[in-house]
């Protein structure tokens, strides 16, 4: 079956979230939702989860899953915000608590701090099947970008997360901890060997060389065709090899600390201090 999509674009951080709606019932599913974050003034705000809940409140929809592809490192998640205004489970793929305890020591997270998923509502494994309305959902961990990521089947729309960009842009970086070229190579693979047909939704897009607008939407089979890192005859150790010298050359993203620090807890503000305030830390000199 054909699940109804409609995407949404922060452009302050390139980043895609999705309403999926199961266009035989009013069941819905929201997929990595973004939280506005202005980090100069340390301030959140809620314009782009406002409009997706706004849009699920106008169409009367039921959302039953705030869905997270992995823990991102260039957004702030907005499932939490969005589960106290319109309900649902908060999941992602039963791989996050290897990502929360390679941040631990970073963070220098303490006891109270669960590494163990449990901020989650779903930790999803491998293969587990559940259901949005009449819709089958199937998950796919496709490690490699983050040992915790994983894509979601809906009917005929894979959401791939950070695992595949547009073909003339390629693939996500793999030098965050516990990040492996060859990894995300064998998961794109297994990506590729659903039908050509099947239509991928991004999480971002970054606008190659000589296209002017950006997009969201692409196929399988134009992956498999034309992707410039990783179409049909580019072998294992080339992927590697090209993954890996250009990583080399990328920057830290410009949230990564605060949005990897706030991910790992589903979206959930850090407790209040004595003094009521809420607070992110910024380790220096670690990266």
């Amino acid at each position: 079956m054909r699940p109804d999509v409609t995407p949404f674009f922060d452009e302050a951080t390139n980043s895609y979230s999705y309403l999926v709606r199961d266009p035989a019932s009013h069941a819905a599913a929201i997929i990595d939702p973004v939280l506005n974050f202005d980090p100069a003034a340390a301030r959140i705000s809620h314009e782009g989860a406002d409009a997706i809940a706004e849009m699920v409140e106008a169409k009367g929809l039921e959302v039953q899953y705030l869905l997270e592809t992995h823990v991102h490192a260039d957004h702030l998640t907005a499932s939490a915000y969005l589960q106290a205004r319109l309900g649902g489970h908060i999941g992602i793929g039963d791989q996050v608590p290897v990502v929360q305890r390679q941040f631990a020591h970073l963070f220098n997270l303490g006891p109270d701090v669960p590494l163990d998923g449990s901020q989650f509502d779903c930790l999803f494994h491998d293969g587990e099947r559940f259901a949005l309305g009449s819709l089958e959902v199937k998950v796919l961990h496709s490690p490699g970008h983050t040992p915790a990521c994983a894509c979601y089947l809906i009917g005929d729309a894979l959401f791939v997360g950070d695992t595949l960009f547009m073909p003339d842009y390629g693939t996500a970086r793999c030098d965050f901890p516990g990040g492996d070229a060859a990894t995300l190579y064998d998961s794109i693979h297994r990506l590729y060997a659903l039908p050509g047909q099947t239509r991928i939704f991004l999480c971002h897009d970054y606008k190659a060389p000589g296209r002017d607008h950006f997009d969201c939407r692409t196929s399988i089979e134009d992956q498999r065709q034309h992707n410039v890192h990783i179409h049909q005859g580019v072998d294992k150790a080339a992927f590697v090899g090209m993954r890996e010298a250009r990583d080399q050359t990328l920057a830290v993203p410009r949230l990564l600390l605060p949005a990897v620090q706030f991910n790992l807890n589903a979206g959930h503000l850090p407790a209040a201090e004595a003094n009521g305030v809420h607070y992110l830390k910024l380790p220096l000199d670690q990266l």
